[in-house]
């Protein structure tokens, strides 16, 4: 299953220009950047989030987001903006997701022609040294995308628990939450998170904040903050380190069985780790996927990205239009170093984890 993908344009003499979008559940990241990697202009916008919003408001986000990076360019214009639409976003997890995301794209007049895929595919592209590997994102969900020299996809639905996915900050939130609750009235053993769900929400009770999330006193995009303390508390409490454990699990098993599916275990491969949770750095938590993957994969070389997923949704337009080496190099340049200052955990959308 690969991205969907629009009519392409016929080529003209002046330089095309592609209109990247990286689409997150906390944040839509835009660039219009010129086929010579020349990046014009750079916008971020609201949640792109189209399994809850709806199609038509997420591509709202997109077109707001144009908008407002072009007059902060100094260079208001009408549509389209683009010739080509490099769109790689969470949201678009199934081929049919894909489709009616391009086709409302193309129905705005936005670009001449578009593609469409899941954002992990942005990752992949923004990490690895060559266009193929694999990629797994950990943030407000989990996902993996795989993509084999030959140009074979291994994906995943990412639909959350329906689709057999745990992780990502909204999980790891729920989790924490329930282990806490469970160790306040004697259900479950002791475990520091108890304090921590009560710091967090600054309740005196950790059923406080149960009954504020339930009666929606209490945001429960607030979950997704357990995340930093629940990765702290796991070097000194037991209940705490069996999530991390479980959740390196989950991240080595993405990696290894998109590797399996695309007969990449036999030789070097990279593997890109993406999303807040994981580009924060966590000594412990990454210490437990690097053995797992040496123990599963040892071929496998972990790789975080050194420049944000938008970088990778311009590159792939920018090998849409056949750009040249130093394009593709000029607009890496532009972005390098700016990954783990951009990358947050983010407020979750249960619904849609990828």
């Amino acid at each position: 299953m690969t991205p969907t993908e629009g009519t392409a344009g016929a080529s003209d003499q002046r330089l095309r220009t592609i209109l990247a979008v990286d689409g997150g559940n906390s944040k839509t990241d835009v660039a219009l950047v010129r086929e010579d990697g020349a990046v014009l202009a750079t916008g971020r916008g609201a949640a792109f989030i189209p399994q809850s919003a709806g199609v038509a408001a997420a591509i709202d986000v997109v077109g707001d987001t144009v908008r407002q990076a072009l007059r902060n360019a100094g260079t208001p214009a009408d549509p389209p903006y683009a010739d080509h639409i490099a769109a790689y976003v969470a949201g678009a997890d199934l081929p049919i997701e894909e489709e009616r995301l391009r086709d409302e794209l193309l129905a705005r007049g936005y670009g001449r022609d578009a593609v469409v895929g899941n954002d992990t595919f942005a990752l992949l592209r923004a990490g690895a040294a060559t266009a193929w590997g694999v990629a797994v994102v950990c943030g407000a969900g989990i996902n993996a995308v795989g993509v084999s020299p030959s140009g074979g996809v291994a994906r995943f639905p990412a639909l959350g628990r329906l689709s057999g996915d745990w992780g990502g900050g909204f999980g790891l939130g729920e989790e924490a939450l329930w282990h806490a609750v469970r160790a306040e009235d004697g259900r479950g053993p002791a475990t520091v998170l108890t304090d921590v769900v009560r710091r967090c929400f600054g309740t005196a009770t950790v059923e406080q904040a149960v009954v504020g999330l339930h009666f929606g006193d209490l945001p429960i995009a607030r979950l997704h903050a357990l995340v930093p303390p629940l990765l702290a508390a796991a070097r000194h409490d037991a209940v705490a380190r069996s999530l991390v454990e479980r959740l390196a699990d989950e991240i080595a098993v993405l990696g290894v069985v998109a590797m399996r599916r695309l007969d990449l275990l036999g030789g070097p491969c990279e593997v890109v780790l993406g999303g807040g949770v994981l580009t924060a750095g966590d000594e412990l938590l990454m210490s437990l996927i690097a053995r797992r993957y040496a123990e599963q994969a040892p071929h496998a070389r972990l790789v975080v990205a050194d420049v944000p997923p938008i970088v990778g949704a311009a590159l792939l337009g920018l090998d849409r239009l056949g750009a040249s080496a130093e394009a593709r190099e000029r607009v890496r340049e532009y972005f390098l170093g700016s990954a783990r200052e951009d990358e947050e955990i983010g407020p979750p959308v249960p619904a849609q984890a990828g």
